[in-house]
């Protein structure tokens, strides 16, 4: 009998593991998600400190290929652990390719297990690996490369980006998202009928979610999203839209998926318009405590008269999606997804989320974060299939 002798695993992440993810600051911007970076490969490099010969080294060999790191093919993301890097501007992003992270308070180190759980900020003796892992564009882990006393570790970094496929043919071939297209959701007069309700009354400006100090608020960025809303509050109208849900939406998840959903969040006519440069750059949609809840998304186009506008999906390759009018898109709210810049035309769609009893007590615990006071959602007394809208941009 032949024994296999099976390699025990380390305790960095390596490859075939998922990137841990992080949120931290960066030179420009206090609250930088990365994973909102994922659809491009990724070189997360932990520097400790800029000082260091050997961090100065793997710099210098990361500044001189451009061709790789344009934000295209890859991207590279320096973390630095010392103070002294940001106080004396030793380091500073370059876009494209070339971005940094102010990782004090140690949150990206710990996160990728860079230093012992117990490591203090700051302290005089730290306890820090330092090591360069090569993500691919889904976020799972590639490769994870120690430094070396001689810099070899550089050149094996590049040489092996340097040496992978295009990001969408990262894993052999083109693959396609993960995700529903549903035609025929909605009736085309059901469609004129929510345009013609949002023509009549108009829509406000649409801003999104954001976690600050605890809480979980709206917040308006015309740069990361441009669009209007207009809440549908006829209950008749509501009814009809569930019903078709039901007959329609809610048993295809359930035969992909094996996901009842049982509940809908949010009844909302939307507009991006060429206008105002109506667009939704990257992002998640269930990042925060007040939208943790959030199971499936759902894009329903109400016409199909523009251009651009189309749902894409980073993580899995350029390919972008404008469903027919009356037609669906329904996608998991944890996919990276964006909405291309509208440039002739208005779209119209209608956005709602998706969630299911379990998801209904999260979204109670969780109420309290939302806003500054709090809302008063309760699962056991809400409608299940029938809940109004509760201040959840997105």
């Amino acid at each position: 009998m032949t024994t296999l002798a099976i390699p025990p695993l380390s305790p960095l992440p390596m490859a075939g593991d998922p990137a841990p993810g992080f949120i931290q600051r960066s030179p420009q911007n206090p609250r930088y998600n990365f994973d909102s970076a994922a659809g491009r490969y990724l070189v997360l490099c932990f520097l400790g400190s800029v000082a260091d010969p050997l961090a100065q080294a793997a710099l210098r060999a990361v500044a001189g290929r451009p061709d790789l790191f344009n934000d295209v093919h890859a991207s590279f993301f320096g973390v630095s652990n010392d103070p002294a890097d940001e106080a004396q501007n030793r380091v500073a992003n370059r876009v494209p390719g070339y971005r940094f992270f102010w990782d004090f308070d140690l949150t990206a180190a710990r996160a990728w297990r860079a230093v012992p759980d117990d490591a203090v900020p700051g302290g005089s003796s730290l306890a820090l690996v330092r090591f360069w892992a090569v993500i691919d564009p889904t976020m799972r882990v590639i490769a994870s490369v120690p430094f070396r006393p001689d810099g070899s570790d550089a050149a094996e970094v590049l040489a092996l980006l340097a040496a992978l496929p295009p990001p969408d043919r990262h894993a052999g071939f083109a693959v396609q998202a993960p995700i529903l297209i549903l035609p025929r959701v909605f009736e085309p007069e059901l469609c004129r009928q929510l345009i013609a309700l949002y023509e009549a009354e108009g829509g406000r400006e649409s801003g999104f979610m954001r976690q600050i100090d605890g809480r979980t608020v709206g917040v308006s960025d015309k740069s990361f999203k441009s669009r209007r809303d207009c809440d549908i509050t006829d209950r008749d109208l509501v009814a009809a839209l569930q019903a078709r849900f039901m007959r329609r939406v809610v048993p295809e998840i359930a035969k992909v998926h094996q996901f009842k959903a049982t509940r809908m969040e949010r009844y909302i006519v939307s507009c991006y318009d060429a206008a105002e440069g109506g667009h939704f750059s990257p992002h998640r949609d269930n990042t925060t405590a007040g939208t943790a809840h959030r199971r499936f998304a759902v894009s329903i186009n109400l016409n199909d008269d523009f251009e651009g506008g189309e749902v894409s999906f980073p993580e899995y390759g350029p390919r972008s999606y404008k469903a027919p009018t009356g037609g669906a898109v329904v996608f998991s709210c944890s996919l990276l997804h964006a909405v291309s810049r509208v440039t002739r035309g208005r779209r119209y769609a209608f956005l709602p989320f998706l969630y299911d009893e379990a998801a209904a007590r999260i979204r109670e615990a969780n109420a309290r974060f939302v806003g500054d006071s709090g809302i008063g959602y309760r699962a056991a007394t809400a409608e299940p299939q029938a809940q109004a809208p509760q201040g959840a941009a997105g």
